[in-house]
């Protein structure tokens, strides 16, 4: 495994992989890696003849409130990971190389990010949105691999690849969960032990959503109702958004179709988490 700085490193890597005809699988994340994240890298190294791992925790996506200073780094661990995985390349840059002083450009999916987390987060997808066309340029992978935890994201991500005629593949993976339901995060490390235990209420209040739709409950209302009366029966917890939506669109749903979203933020003290689940 070969740790890689330079951009133009990287492209000479990519460039001569794709002439020799080998595939390439791309994995994109802010490090502080966890099992959801090796469940990509497992399916790159499954899929493609070359795995490309990028740790860059990305300036553009933070706000100015939250967490860019003391998100989790831990660069060795995240090293030994992938070698443990057989990653051929990780592209770790310094923040000059992937925006330099004369930076100017920004990639922005209108109608899909303001929504959501979005509204929430102003600026955050413009910041995903920028980075990751930047990195599907500089790696020019086949295939990339995202999780289904950040539902939002993939629909902003697969759209801009139609839009703008990126010529990569995006492949949405399960959502990997702890032993007790949560849904795994590289945020999870911030919760107090209280905080920990009362946000297992979050996959809770999705599986009420999936019991009652097996039920025949089609109201999105009665569902976001039923799953904010459980959530806020925890002391620290803070509802942010619950939403049914299109899964391609984003847009509310009054009632409950097959594909569509039902999607939850919610903060535990100063940790906001999220998940969701895929009607079936």
């Amino acid at each position: 495994m070969k740790i890689v700085r330079s951009v133009n490193r990287m492209f000479k890597i990519s460039s001569a992989a794709r002439r020799a005809g080998r595939r390439i699988g791309f994995v994109p994340t802010m490090g502080a890696l966890h099992q959801g994240h090796l469940s990509l890298i497992r399916a790159a190294r499954r899929e493609n003849d070359l795995v490309v791992v990028s740790i860059f925790v990305n300036p553009l996506q933070f706000g100015p409130k939250e967490d860019f200073k003391k998100y989790p780094r831990a660069f060795s661990r995240d090293k030994r990971l992938c070698r443990d995985e057989k990653v051929d390349f990780v592209f770790s840059p310094p923040a000059d190389e992937i925006y330099p002083e004369d930076f100017k450009t920004a990639v922005l999916v209108k109608g899909l990010s303001d929504l959501l987390c979005g509204s929430s987060r102003p600026g955050h997808f413009q910041g995903v949105a920028t980075v990751v066309s930047k990195l599907f340029n500089i790696v020019s992978a086949d295939t990339a691999y995202f999780g289904q935890k950040d539902a939002q994201q993939t629909v902003i991500i697969r759209q801009m690849v139609r839009d703008l005629n990126i010529p990569v593949k995006i492949r949405v993976m399960p959502i990997v969960r702890e032993k007790d339901g949560l849904a795994m995060s590289s945020r999870n490390i911030y919760l107090s032990s209280r905080e920990r235990q009362d946000a297992r209420v979050l996959p809770e209040a999705l599986k009420l959503a999936k019991v009652l739709m097996q039920s025949g409950q089609q109201d999105s209302r009665v569902l976001i109702n039923r799953m904010r009366k459980l959530i806020l029966r925890k002391k620290n917890a803070k509802i942010d958004y619950i939403a049914v939506v299109d899964g391609k669109t984003l847009r509310p749903l009054k009632k409950v179709s097959s594909g569509c979203l039902i999607l939850a933020a919610v903060f535990f003290g100063r940790t906001r988490l999220i998940d969701n689940l895929i009607a079936a």
